[in-house]
């Protein structure tokens, strides 16, 4: 069975949902506190046939592709800054060690103080758990470019910032960047319901909708809506990595 590896990965999902839908109709849990798999298709065209679904998914890519631009474009062109001088990451140090560890949900009342109930508080939180990942990524990235590759880079001419670092440092470094970038498509995903908790329309806001009204086979269709999307943006990403990185043995 080891040869055949999806076969029993499509077993392994099998056995994981014939579990799920035989724990409420056996009344170990109630069926209102956990909805069996057969009972998700009616909830999400209820949902979809209503438009909400529509509206909630298209509003969260809204959020989630502004935060995540946002956080990932700060992130990498500070984290290459920082890598590429050491003066520049001395002067940050401590404002990075005072910063990091507050979470982005701790952000959302100054969120909400600065922008209002508006999609911009959800912009703004998803960015900032976006940032330190590729923030980091792309900083030890670039530090961890091999020394020889520079001192060649000098003794062929290439002496300027802006030049060594398109033609060396920056080449050298995308594919531990990549990493972090692909690292932050599912915080963003995470930081999506997060933000829309304060009350910003989109998936995050509706799941808590159907929550507070016990429908929570809405709530899990919400759930598996952003398992889906987040695994469509993944293979996204790793076919655009793959074909950006063809040089790379």
């Amino acid at each position: 069975m080891r040869r055949y590896p999806v076969l029993l990965s499509a077993l392994g999902l099998l056995a994981f949902l014939c579990l799920w839908e035989a724990f409420p109709k056996l009344n170990v849990v109630s069926q209102s506190l956990l909805p069996p798999p057969s009972a998700l298709p009616a909830a999400f065209m209820r949902e979809f046939g209503s438009g909400v679904w529509l509206e909630m998914v298209g509003l969260s890519l809204g959020h989630y592709v502004m935060g995540f631009a946002w956080g990932a474009g700060l992130g990498a062109i500070l984290g290459v800054l920082t890598g590429m001088y050491l003066d520049l990451e001395a002067a940050l140090a401590w404002v990075v060690r005072l910063l990091r560890p507050i979470p982005n949900l701790a952000w959302a009342p100054f969120a909400i103080i600065w922008f209002g109930v508006d999609q911009a508080a959800a912009v703004f939180i998803i960015s900032i758990g976006v940032f330190w990942i590729v923030f980091f990524a792309a900083q030890a990235s670039i530090r961890s470019v091999d020394r020889d590759l520079i001192e060649v880079a000098d003794a062929f001419g290439f002496r300027g910032g802006l030049e060594k670092l398109s033609k060396v440092l920056l080449p050298a470094a995308t594919p531990g960047i990549l990493v972090g970038l692909r690292t932050a498509l599912g915080q963003a995903w995470m930081a999506v319901v997060a933000a829309e908790l304060s009350g910003v329309s989109g998936l995050g806001s509706r799941m808590m909708q159907a929550s507070s009204l016990l429908a929570t086979d809405i709530v899990v269709v919400y759930m598996l809506t952003m398992a889906v999307l987040y695994g469509v943006m993944d293979a996204a990403f790793v076919f655009a990595q793959s074909r950006l990185l063809r040089w790379k043995p």
